[in-house]
């Protein structure tokens, strides 16, 4: 009996290994796109300051987006953000926002740390 056990525990580890090569092959295969960093301050008009637009950055263009300052009132809305994502995402990202006519421009110091 001895003897059926150790054929039964060779054919299981050369099973693990065929499965370990053939999930490696899939890994290297797909490739994530450059992710980058951007931070932005962006200017609402009034139109904009009730509108979900944070929200239609994460789900239109899969971003991350960290909020790192913001001041509302009623007549314009102010925000900083910090944009990660693929660069090309990013850039379209931007191009939407001054589409919706927010302004939109970079971050010449950093917010929280100065």
């Amino acid at each position: 009996m001895p003897v059926k056990k150790k054929k039964t525990a060779k054919k299981k580890t050369a099973k693990k290994k065929t499965a370990k090569k053939k999930t490696a092959k899939k890994k290297a295969v797909k490739k994530k796109p450059a992710q980058s960093r951007l931070r932005l301050w962006l200017m609402y008009p009034p139109k904009h300051i009730t509108s979900p637009v944070i929200y239609e950055l994460v789900t239109r263009f899969g971003l991350l987006v960290n909020l790192r300052q913001a001041e509302v009132r009623d007549e314009i809305g102010i925000v900083c953000l910090e944009l990660e994502g693929p660069r090309d995402e990013l850039k379209k990202a931007t191009r939407w926002l001054e589409r919706k006519d927010i302004k939109v421009e970079p971050v010449e110091f950093n917010v929280i740390e100065s």
